[in-house]
């Protein structure tokens, strides 16, 4: 009874307007809270914020779920809808990132659960990588103006096992994963750059997407250096080109200044952990003041982004210019 009346005092067209991109929210709190855990280990700061941050991320994530599993059960069409959307339904395996990056940051303080989440993690990465390359090989309906780079979240997100997974399974398996990554990743760089610059421009709502660029070559560099165990050469130039490709983005700050805000900036922050964990990996492994100074610059610059992107999701929320029917 009390479930029926909970459900009931919740307004139906928020709930049936509820997007599964609301999943980009949890990806950006769950980076955040690793980047959080690893500047304290490497910076040494004197306090520690990431448990709280991953309790909010837990909290965020469970309301998430809870008001996507209402939009199921009520408005199953939308759902639907969304699942078979050429770009809505690169947002469902973030499910998996959750998984593996709350694997990450539990991996040593509790390895059972770590272990168990990893598992996870890699059964739904698995899972949404075969069946949406399977959509991708028999479609009959995308376009190229469809594709843009959260089209690599489905099936690059296999960068991201073997980070704790050459702690939880044998690192053949850790590679095997990190290729398809890597192979994946070179291919839908070649179709979004093809996109970019021989058709029509990326709707507004979807330029943010463009900071997910630099995010597979820089988590490509933390992967290879976990199986290692050391740096090496194409680890770091994976780290250069993510650096590269950070910097080549930043250029275009005109491009995003004039920008609407929509849930599609949450897109900025998951790109901007990895590198700040990325260079504090740099830093870690070669002691280069170069390392420590942009490490710093870096975690400011993503604890402010963080900050903006609450404040204006929050606000957004208020003014209920979220969850409204949207116009493709």
């Amino acid at each position: 009874m009390l479930q029926k009346n909970i459900i009931k005092s919740i307004d139906p067209g928020r709930i049936k307007n509820f997007p599964i991109s609301f999943l980009a929210v949890t990806l950006g709190l769950s980076g955040f809270s690793l980047a959080w855990q690893r500047a304290e280990q490497i910076l040494k700061l004197p306090f520690s914020v990431h448990s709280i941050l991953l309790f909010t991320t837990l909290a965020v994530t469970l309301f998430v779920f809870v008001m996507y599993l209402l939009k199921l059960v009520r408005y199953p069409a939308e759902v639907k809808a969304e699942f078979y959307h050429p770009i809505k339904i690169n947002f469902y395996p973030i499910i998996a990132k959750l998984f593996l990056i709350i694997s990450i940051i539990l991996l040593h303080s509790q390895p059972m659960v770590s272990r168990y989440l990893w598992w996870g993690g890699v059964a739904v990465q698995s899972f949404f990588t075969v069946l949406i390359m399977g959509f991708w090989i028999r479609h009959d309906k995308f376009e190229i103006h469809h594709i843009n780079p959260s089209w690599f979240i489905p099936v690059v997100g296999s960068i991201l096992i073997p980070i704790a997974g050459v702690e939880h399974f044998h690192a053949d398996l850790s590679v095997f994963f990190f290729s398809i990554g890597i192979f994946w990743w070179i291919i839908l760089t070649t179709l979004v750059i093809n996109r970019v610059v021989f058709h029509h421009p990326i709707a507004d709502k979807l330029v943010p997407t463009f900071f997910i660029l630099f995010a597979p070559p820089v988590i490509g560099f933390i992967a290879l250096t976990k199986i290692n165990g050391s740096l090496t050469l194409f680890g770091n130039m994976l780290y250069y080109i993510g650096v590269f490709l950070f910097l080549l983005i930043i250029f275009q700050f005109r491009m995003f200044s004039r920008l609407t805000f929509y849930l599609s900036w949450w897109a900025y922050s998951f790109p901007m952990s990895a590198l700040t964990i990325g260079t504090l990996l740099m830093y870690h492994e070669t002691g280069y003041s170069s390392y420590l100074v942009a490490s710093w610059l870096l975690f400011i610059t993503l604890n402010i982004l963080i900050l903006v992107l609450t404040v204006k999701t929050l606000h957004a929320i208020s003014k209920r210019k979220i969850c409204i029917e949207e116009i493709d």
